[in-house]
């Protein structure tokens, strides 16, 4: 009985370390020698100074801005997550139609039947960097009043969200998608 508790320890001792020490700093070697932007958070840098990383989502509240997705989790990377609330949640009614409202009011937007839905809904993270393009273009005309862009600059912004479009991976996997951070620090560009 001894001798079998000691081959459990010693095979229970040999998978935590395969599986807890060995295999997850192989990975994190390979990944920086092959993906060293990706492996490192794809921390953007400006000004010497660390202003973001391009896989989490931050909060712009300024209508200067381009807004990302609700986040229910405050934007906060720990612990990321999802409200959890059912379909059939008030909360959640409450969060639709209260989002729904104010992406309106502040977008100048007369019909709520076409907004779409990740401006409505939380991401299961809570901190999900990207909108859709039609996100985008629903807020251009918000931003170029705060920014009192003229017709000119006006279409240089709309140009720049045509521009940072990001296509499916591989052509066909996922969605068209605009990554909010970079948007805005390309939008302080338009002079």
């Amino acid at each position: 009985m001894l001798r079998k508790f000691f081959h459990i320890i010693i095979i229970f001792t040999a998978f935590t370390l395969i599986t807890g020490v060995i295999y997850p700093v192989a990975v994190k070697i390979l990944a920086s020698a092959f993906f060293p932007y990706s492996s490192s958070g794809k921390i953007i840098v400006k000004d010497d100074k660390a202003v973001g990383s391009e896989l989490i989502a931050q909060n712009f509240e300024s209508n200067k801005y381009f807004h990302p997705r609700p986040s229910s989790t405050g934007y906060s990377a720990m612990p990321s997550g999802a409200s959890n609330l059912a379909q059939s949640s008030i909360m959640l009614k409450k969060l639709f139609y209260g989002r729904r409202q104010s992406f309106c009011e502040e977008n100048f937007i007369n019909s709520t039947n076409n907004i779409p839905a990740e401006m409505l809904f939380a991401s299961a993270s809570g901190v999900d960097p990207d909108i859709s393009p039609e996100s985008a273009f629903m807020q251009a005309d918000r931003v170029a009043k705060a920014r009192n862009f003229n017709l000119s600059e006006k279409n240089k912004l709309m140009a720049l969200i045509n521009k940072m479009i990001e296509k499916p991976g591989m052509g066909f996997i996922g969605m068209p998608r605009v990554n909010v951070l970079l948007l805005n620090i390309e939008l302080d560009k338009i002079k």
